[in-house]
């Protein structure tokens, strides 16, 4: 590992026990079921999203550093930008189909790394749970990975689009079980695959929510 790795990994460190302690006193956290997900080995955790606080929320809820596929444009200071990709942020270009994102994040769960995805590909206006668009269902079958469902519960009261500031409010990170679909890829091709495992995901994190799974319509 090279010096460059072992600093970010600490950085990283810091930041998740800071985010962890903080989040602990100031929004009640907790987790359920992130034993649920694989000690080691490539895992895809596919996430609601309602808020910018996801992305912190969720990594501090397991042991694993997590890399994110995330909108490119998010942050557009080349500093802020050399920084959060040193930490595990893989930019996504929204305007066209991301071969380079792709690639890397298959590339890094087929190495045994965990990346996140939010199968939504924009944060919900209104805390209801969106259609799931067909990114989880390409990475899934390429990376032939287990996938585990995650529901973040109040992120959405903590900071929904257009907030300004923090709002103090109780946070929970349920995570389901993992799922595989190595099956489905023998079965379907295509875009009826890609279909097929992103409603099915989207299915479990509602499931994971509390609400009819019929409540989140197809894509």
């Amino acid at each position: 590992m090279d010096s460059g790795s072992l600093v970010s990994g600490a950085v990283y460190g810091i930041l998740w026990i800071l985010c962890r302690v903080t989040s602990g006193l100031l929004l009640r956290y907790r987790t359920r079921g992130a034993d649920r997900v694989p000690a080691s080995g490539g895992v895809l955790l596919a996430a609601n999203h309602a808020s910018y606080a996801d992305i912190p929320l969720l990594g501090c809820g397991i042991r694993r550093r997590l890399f994110y596929l995330g909108r490119a444009n998010l942050f557009p200071h080349p500093f802020v930008n050399r920084l959060l990709r040193s930490l595990g942020w893989i930019p996504l270009k929204h305007d066209r189909w991301d071969r380079h994102a792709f690639r890397e994040a298959v590339a890094l769960l087929k190495a045994g790394k965990t990346v996140v995805i939010f199968p939504e590909g924009t944060r919900t206006p209104d805390g209801a749970l969106q259609p799931g668009r067909p990114g989880v269902g390409m990475l899934a079958a390429a990376a032939q990975c287990p996938v585990v469902p995650v529901y973040l519960r109040g992120t959405y009261e903590v900071l929904p689009m257009g907030a300004t500031r923090l709002r103090l409010h109780p946070v929970e990170v349920l995570f389901g079980e993992s799922m595989d679909f190595r099956e489905d890829c023998r079965a379907y091709e295509g875009k009826e695959l890609y279909r097929r495992i992103s409603h099915t995901v989207m299915a479990r994190i509602a499931e994971l929510r509390g609400v009819d799974h019929s409540a989140v319509p197809l894509t």
